[in-house]
């Protein structure tokens, strides 16, 4: 339990001790955990009071680790660092997994998503594509969710996440083949809507990136409002978008400040951002991308994807 131990602590990671005339007071900081894509910083700062349920669900998974030692305890243990935001952490609880777990292909799919969240693609793209190699042949295995959707049923499997994820890695290198030979792979196992939507977006996109709109265009053309989405309606929502069925101003009708719509606001806005950037209004998507950007919340994949695109436009 030596991460609750580290976090609980009046000097933990969220707070550091600073001098002044009156002594030392306590002021926010956090942990290091990578560069942007623009050079920046990126920092994890973690309340031990507005996230003590998520430290409980660590606690319980490291006891539950502790009693069996199993290589699913031992992976739950790297989400909930995750879900912490300990990236760090988390990627070292990985790799544990991997070291003794070499024929799993599990442990590979969870690094491989938390490289992305601290951008490093390419460690990402040798992870997922270890997965895909040991994973081939096997049968579909669903992934439990760690923050269940608001029907609690689990929508995705290992196999779509290592072929989602190892597209968007290729996404942000701009690897545009590379990415749709991956989302072709990933709509093979899309066994839902949610699914479907999910890669068709990502898939639709890197297309428009090549010029080939006519195949992008034909790709989504069975997208259809009545789809049954549970949990990825920011994806469904960009899909009518590019169809022509849903005001692009409309994606942003989220509040951006608000913690539990800060996720939809970011999805939407790298959606929204890109398609007027793929019709030659580079202010207007530069103008998005940065709003995207000014949430903080550095860790969603619009956000890494904006990152992306300024980064480029930088350097045009």
């Amino acid at each position: 339990m030596m991460l609750l131990v580290f976090f609980k602590g009046c000097d933990s990671p969220a707070s550091k001790k600073v001098g002044n005339k009156n002594g030392y007071i306590l002021e926010p900081s956090g942990v290091f955990q990578g560069i942007s894509l623009l050079g920046d910083s990126l920092i994890t700062e973690v309340d031990s009071v507005s996230q003590n349920e998520q430290l409980l669900k660590l606690e319980e998974a490291e006891e539950r680790y502790a009693e069996d030692p199993s290589l699913d305890n031992l992976i739950w243990i790297g989400r909930r660092e995750a879900y912490l935001g300990r990236y760090d952490l988390a990627i070292r609880t990985f790799s544990k997994a991997v070291k003794e777990f070499p024929d799993a292909f599990e442990p590979l799919r969870h690094r491989g998503h938390r490289f992305i969240s601290i951008r490093k693609f390419d460690p990402a793209i040798a992870d997922l594509e270890k997965a895909a190699e040991l994973m081939e042949g096997r049968p579909l295995q669903v992934e439990q969710d760690g923050i269940p959707n608001k029907l609690n049923i689990p929508l995705s499997t290992v196999q779509f996440n290592v072929w989602y994820h190892l597209g968007l890695a290729h996404y942000l290198k701009r690897e545009w083949e590379e990415a749709i030979r991956a989302y072709e792979k990933c709509l093979e196992v899309s066994e839902n809507d949610d699914s479907i939507v999910a890669t068709l977006d990502w898939y639709y996109m890197a297309l428009v990136k090549l010029g080939r709109k006519e195949e992008a265009k034909n790709l989504i053309k069975n997208v259809k409002r009545s789809m049954n989405i549970i949990e990825n309606d920011a994806y469904h929502k960009r899909i009518l978008m590019y169809k022509g069925e849903l005001n692009p101003e409309t994606l942003l009708s989220t509040d951006a400040n608000a913690d539990d719509q800060k996720l939809q606001y970011v999805t939407q806005g790298y959606g929204l951002g890109n398609f007027y950037l793929a019709q030659g209004d580079t202010a207007r998507a530069k103008t998005i991308f940065e709003n995207v950007l000014s949430t903080g919340y550095w860790s969603a994949f619009g956000y890494i994807a904006s990152e992306m695109e300024l980064a480029n436009l930088k350097n045009e």
